[in-house]
């Protein structure tokens, strides 16, 4: 590595141990799960002499668009643009331009080359790997030899999570920050060396981090559970804490703020292995306290949220869920794991992701940052958010309000996209509060990417890193139904959201007209038919035999789960 940072000399300060889990460092999720992008010519071999020439070039003008990016990267404009969407949609800082820039506006205000240079870093993480599944007689049982997602993705198939009733060979909350705060103990010498500069008056030997420059580490690293809500990363840290805002602190030694910081990593990996180690050798049927999830098969069970804002719905097969915001903690939740049933949770949030799920319907409210949909199976999600994320699904349709590009990468088959379809009394006002347009919406300009992720943490055959992913079609017209959510809060004030608030393309207007207009013949047919009692006895038989199977045929079926216990 170039100009290693060296430890410092300075008297070491050790981290307070009393302290409570909130002030322990965290690896920031979002950047990690939400901001990972698999485009070849991102991820550099050797990152540290990839960037340094990069940040030289990119210093120099500060704020870094499409057009710069693409001519540096030597990347398409379109792939440079899906840069700054994602690193606006992971960024720490709310108070950033990009972040505060409207959809249409991001390019024109582009990335702070400092962003830019930690999100690029980050490309070269690997992602953790599921564990090995105990039961393999029981997973070659329920996934068949023939299935498009034979090889690698067949360790986390949905029907395997169905058969399996366990989670435990998936990765946990803890496993994950076990292994992204590794990575980042490995790397934090290049990441600062990045960040830093020159001692004024002196050379490339005697390298400096000012406060600013340390404030952007908050892209990779947090204190406590509330991210860019909580403490700035730079009150934290005690060479900088207490500064006067009217006077610049004193820029600090780069090898004093690697040993702080990885002394900080040292201790929260230690609590965090503790917690692991009684999770593994505890009782069968303990849950992690970080991750403990909703009982399953239970319309009435709550989410649970764990320590760090994040609440977690798993497990619900053959039920109706609903959650509203009144019911949430935090500002991210995960769909882990739920089959045949219908999800809603009609609630403004940042981040969603919904993985292992299969033959549901899945309704998210309002999305502000990101959405991420990763294996699942004839699963039908509707959501409005900024920007949604498809990876590795087969048989699915996405009914989107997004004001960004979906995004569809890894190995995904017969997948389809189809305009929003749905609303609820406050859905307007949760789009509002996350920074939603629904003026804009970009749900049928699909964007595939590489169908292998370089992100996991396998070993994938020469040449196919490139491979270009399988898009989605359009839903035809005639296919497209407007999903209704029932009014189960009518006691409560109302919201101001009377219909769909994204336009429907006309093909799909005329399309529910025309379906509108023959239902109204039918019915008219029907009342005007000479048929003798028995005849139509037969006749409200057979109608009923087609609706159920249409029903089931459609997935509609699942909306009658609401009425359950009703």
């Amino acid at each position: 590595m170039a100009n290693s940072i060296e430890p410092s000399t300075s008297s070491r300060e050790d981290p307070d141990p009393t302290r409570n889990l909130n002030s322990l460092i965290h690896p920031r999720r979002e950047s990690f799960e939400h901001g990972l992008l698999p485009i070849p010519k991102l991820i550099f071999t050797d990152p540290i002499q990839s960037l340094i020439p990069l940040k030289e070039k990119l210093a120099s003008t500060q704020r870094v668009n499409s057009e710069i990016l693409s001519e540096s990267l030597q990347i398409t404009v379109d792939h440079a643009r899906l840069v700054l969407d994602t690193l606006a949609s992971v960024l720490h800082s709310d108070s950033d331009p990009i972040v505060k820039a409207k959809p249409d506006e991001i390019d024109l205000v582009g990335a702070d080359f400092r962003d830019l240079i930690l999100f690029l870093y980050l490309q070269s993480y690997k992602r953790l790997l599921p564990r090995t599944h105990k039961d393999s007689a029981a997973v070659a049982d329920v996934w068949p030899s023939t299935s498009a997602f034979d090889g690698y993705l067949s360790a986390l198939s949905p029907l395997q999570l169905v058969r399996s009733n366990s989670r435990r060979f998936m990765p946990s909350q803890i496993d994950e920050e076990i292994h992204q705060l590794s990575y980042l103990q490995k790397h934090m010498a290049n990441i600062l060396h990045l960040l830093a500069e020159p001692a004024e008056g002196e050379g490339e030997e005697s390298l400096v981090l000012s406060m600013e420059g340390f404030e952007h580490l908050g892209f990779l690293v947090q204190f406590g559970d509330k991210g860019s809500e909580g403490i700035s990363l730079s009150q934290a840290a005690p060479f900088f804490a207490n500064s006067d805002p009217d006077m610049p602190a004193v820029p600090v030694p780069a090898g004093q703020v690697h040993e702080w910081i990885l002394q900080n990593i040292e201790s929260a990996l230690e609590h965090l292995t503790e917690r692991a180690s009684a999770r593994e050798n505890g009782p069968a049927n303990t849950s992690d306290p970080d991750v403990a999830m909703a009982d399953a098969c239970t319309s009435s069970a709550k989410p649970s949220t764990s320590t760090r804002g994040l609440s977690y719905i798993e497990g619900i097969s053959k039920s109706s869920y609903v959650k509203q915001a009144s019911d949430l903690k935090g500002s991210s939740l995960k769909v882990i794991n739920c089959h045949d049933s219908v999800i809603y949770i009609l609630a403004p949030l940042r981040y969603a992701t919904i993985y292992g799920c299969s033959d549901a319907t899945i309704i998210l409210g309002a999305v502000g940052k990101a959405v991420r949909v990763e294996h699942c199976e004839r699963v039908h999600v509707i959501t409005a958010a900024n920007r949604v994320c498809i990876a590795n699904c087969r048989e699915c349709v996405f009914f989107l309000g997004v004001n960004q590009r979906p995004l569809i990468v890894g190995d995904n088959h017969k997948l389809q996209v189809a305009p929003y379809n749905t609303f609820y009394s406050k859905l307007e006002e949760h789009m509002a509060e996350v920074g939603i347009e629904a003026t804009i919406n970009k749900w049928d300009e699909p964007l595939a990417l590489g169908a292998i992720d370089p992100h996991d943490s396998l070993s994938h055959p020469a040449g196919v890193s490139d491979v270009q992913a399988e898009s989605a079609s359009l839903l035809d017209p005639d296919h497209f139904t407007i999903f209704l959510i029932p009014n189960w809060y009518g006691g409560e004030s109302p919201g101001s959201t009377k219909d769909n608030p994204f336009p429907l393309p006309d093909a799909y207007i005329t399309s529910q007209k025309r379906n509108q207009e023959n239902l109204g013949q039918v019915k008219q047919l029907l009342r005007e038919a000479p048929l003798e009692e028995n005849r139509k006895r037969e006749l409200s038989s057979a109608l009923h035999v087609y609706f159920k199977d249409w029903l089931y045929a459609s997935g509609n079926i699942r909306q009658l789960y609401c009425l359950q216990g009703d």
